[in-house]
Order: structure tokens, then C-alpha cells, then sequence
């Protein structure tokens, strides 16, 4: 018997006696493509045993359930001819196939430790999103009549579930989360550039199903037909809480505003959003920054850097680098405190990086001296890269 065909069998049989615990295709060929690698999990649905495969790429995961016996078929079909390695692991030890020097697939055991893990197919993982989610995303398109994550948009619901988390958390560090009383004064978000209005409806549903605060959200768009097709939902799912207009980032007319946020707003889009939201002083401003293109061109190369930056790909990214770090300082340069981090994992967006600044309380003693410091690093970083102009320069 072959190392595949032994191989194929010790699957089968960790199936049958209920020892499997996880299974891999790895090692793809070129025919393989566009995939990296292939998991499985042992899963019951709908009362009938299914091997669970997501099938991973390099930007989006795809999920196909196989049921059992067919799924030994499906992946001998793949072992061999589109990936030459293959692990399974049981509780009673791993199995490996992996590729000799000569081409031939040898399969070689360890010893192992394992535990065989639930078989339900949802697994629980904590989520803010959750039923009352259903509404929204259905009409969004997010999810299917099943109420599950479309495969092409899966990348797009980790965005949005990834931001409401991070949304959580930094309401939180403003002085939001506190339920307010029904009668108080509604919470004022304005989303910005808000595109088909994925995240703005997840700032309303974050405030208004979490937080549980009256809330007022605007959405921000230029393209007409966004904005009509995202008011028809929101008169559905939020009406009187929820509304998008017809707009740009730049002279937009704003409601008093306690959030503000602009996610993925094209190069100086982003600095018009902070301006717009420090002359608003708002509480807290979240902005995604894209296509970072006016400080390319003005970039110093510096000793010692001058040999580093004749790469046009390292100039574009130190470039990158200071466009946001100079957003931060002049945030800070106003009185809030500025956070830099990861909105989302780089397989669902490359564009994953997340400016979220706090107002810093107007009684705060350190307030006036840390604004100092900010300014005047944001001059020396700009002297030492040859920054002439930006387009926060308005608020110097």
C-alpha cells in the first residue's frame, strides 16, 4: 500500500472511532493555486459527520464542508498532485506525509498527546456582533440567508467585527462606555467618506445594542447612489438614529460632534478628517489611512539613510511612516492622546494601520506641556525629512 493510500486510511479510521483531532494539507505545487495550505476539522451538521475544510489564501479563507466518506475522496484528489505534505493528528499520535529528495511521498508517525476537541460546527468565539447584528449586515450583503458570513466578503466581516472591538475598547478609554440614561443627551458620531456605510452602521449598532446610549450617527458621502441605498437600510434597521448624506471630508456641514471617524480616506482625505474633528474637538477621532502620496515626493534622503532610500519601495514606506507619524504629533500637538495600532490582520487588508486619539480632559495639568513636546517633534521630524508641506499645516 502506498504512503498516500496509508495515510488516506489512518484518516478514516480516526474518523470511524472518533480520534481525529485536526488534519493539514501543506507543501502546495504550482497547481495548487491560488491556496497555501488546507485545514480540517471533524464536524457534525445538520446530524450527519462532515470533514470541515477552510482552504487558505494568501487574503481571504473559504470554508467547504465535505461529508463523510466523500471527503476521504476529496482529499485524495489534492494529495499528490496539488500539495506533497500532510499532517493528521489523533489522540493516539500524528501521522506525516511528507516528500523525499527522489519525488516519492513517505509517511513517517510521532507520538503524541492529544485531545479530541468539540465537534459542534459554530464554534463560540466572542463577538460583538451578534444577533441583532442579523439585520444590517443581511441588508450590507455581508451575509448570506443563512445568516452566514459570505465566502468573498469573509475578510470584510473580520474588518468590521475587529473594528467594533477596538471601537469597545476605545469608548471606553473616552468616557462612552457607561450606559447613559435614555433621556441624556444622544452620542454624536459622524463617519466620514463612509463609503457603502459598513462601519458606520457598526459604530450605530456598537452604541446602540452594546453600549446601549441614545446615539445620533451621520455617515459622510460623496457618491449619491451610496448614500440612497445606505438610507434605505438605515430607515429599516435604525430610523431616526442612523442617516447618510451627500458630502465630502473637506466642507462637509457636521453636527456637534463626539466621535469622528474616517476609515481608508484617501491620501490628504485623512488630514482633512482630523482637522475637521479637532476644530470639532471631538472626544475621539479614529482614522485608517490610505494612499499616502503628498509627502512622497517632498522626502529628504538624510544620512544615514540616503543609500536605503534610493529604493523606491523603502522611500514609499518610510514615507508612509512619516505622513502618519507626523498625524499623531499634531493630534497630540491638540490636546489628545494618540494611539497607533493594528486595525486588522494584513491577509484581510494591507491597509491595516489605525490613528485613534482620546481629548485629553481640559483640566488635566500635563495637558498644555505634553502638546509642547508634540509640536515640537513634529518640526524637527519634519526639518529632518525636508517636509515643506502637509496638509494639517492649517492647524500649526
Amino acid at each position: 500500500m502506498s504512503a498516500a493510500a496509508t495515510f488516506l486510511q489512518h484518516l478514516a479510521e480516526s474518523c470511524t472511532d472518533d480520534s481525529f483531532v485536526r488534519l493539514s494539507l501543506t507543501s502546495p505545487t504550482p497547481a495548487a493555486a491560488p491556496l497555501q495550505r488546507i485545514l480540517g476539522r471533524l464536524i457534525e451538521l445538520r446530524g450527519e459527520r462532515c470533514l470541515s475544510f477552510t482552504l487558505r489564501e494568501a487574503r481571504r479563507d473559504v470554508t467547504e464542508n465535505v461529508p463523510l466518506p466523500a471527503a476521504f475522496a476529496w482529499v485524495e484528489q489534492r494529495l499528490g498532485t496539488r500539495f506533497t505534505g500532510a499532517s493528521l493528528a489523533t489522540t493516539r499520535g500524528d501521522w506525516q506525509l511528507q516528500q523525499g529528495r527522489d519525488g516519492e511521498l513517505r509517511l513517517i508517525r510521532h507520538k503524541a498527546s492529544h485531545t479530541a476537541p468539540p465537534r459542534e460546527h459554530d464554534e463560540a468565539k466572542p463577538t460583538l456582533l451578534g444577533e441583532t447584528a442579523t439585520p444590517w449586515l443581511a441588508g450590507l450583503g455581508i451575509l448570506d440567508a443563512q445568516g452566514r458570513p459570505r465566502a468573498r466578503l469573509a475578510g470584510k466581516h473580520t474588518q468590521i467585527a475587529r473594528f467594533a472591538e477596538i471601537l469597545h475598547h476605545l469608548a471606553r478609554d473616552a468616557g462612552f462606555a457607561v450606559t447613559a440614561a435614555k433621556d441624556a443627551a444622544p452620542l454624536s458620531v459622524v463617519d466620514v467618506g463612509c463609503g457603502k456605510g459598513h462601519l458606520t452602521f457598526a459604530v450605530w449598532h456598537l452604541a446602540h445594542h452594546v453600549l446601549q446610549r441614545p446615539v445620533r450617527v451621520l455617515g459622510v458621502e460623496q457618491r449619491d447612489e451610496l448614500v440612497a441605498a445606505a438610507n434605505s437600510l438605515a430607515q429599516q434597521v435604525a430610523p431616526g438614529e442612523l442617516q447618510f448624506a451627500t458630502g465630502d471630508i473637506d466642507s462637509a456641514p457636521l453636527p456637534a460632534v463626539d466621535v469622528l471617524i474616517a476609515l481608508h480616506a484617501c491620501n490628504t482625505a485623512t488630514d482633512h478628517a482630523i482637522r475637521r474633528g479637532i476644530e470639532a474637538k471631538a472626544r475621539l477621532i479614529v482614522v485608517a489611512p490610505c494612499c499616502h502620496q503628498e509627502v512622497r515626493p517632498q522626502l529628504a534622503h538624510p544620512e544615514p539613510l540616503t543609500a536605503v532610500l534610493q529604493h523606491g519601495m523603502l522611500a514609499e514606506r518610510l514615507a508612509e511612516w512619516v505622513t502618519d507619524g507626523l498625524r499623531a504629533l499634531v493630534l497630540e500637538g491638540h490636546g489628545y492622546r494618540c494611539k497607533v495600532i493594528e486595525f486588522v490582520g494584513s491577509e484581510h487588508t494591507q491597509k491595516n494601520l489605525l490613528l485613534a486619539a482620546v481629548r485629553r480632559d481640559d483640566g488635566d495639568p500635563g495637558t498644555a506641556a505634553a502638546s509642547a513636546a508634540a509640536r515640537e517633534a513634529a518640526a524637527r521630524l519634519r526639518t529632518f525629512f525636508g517636509v515643506q508641506q502637509q496638509a494639517l499645516d492649517p492647524l500649526r
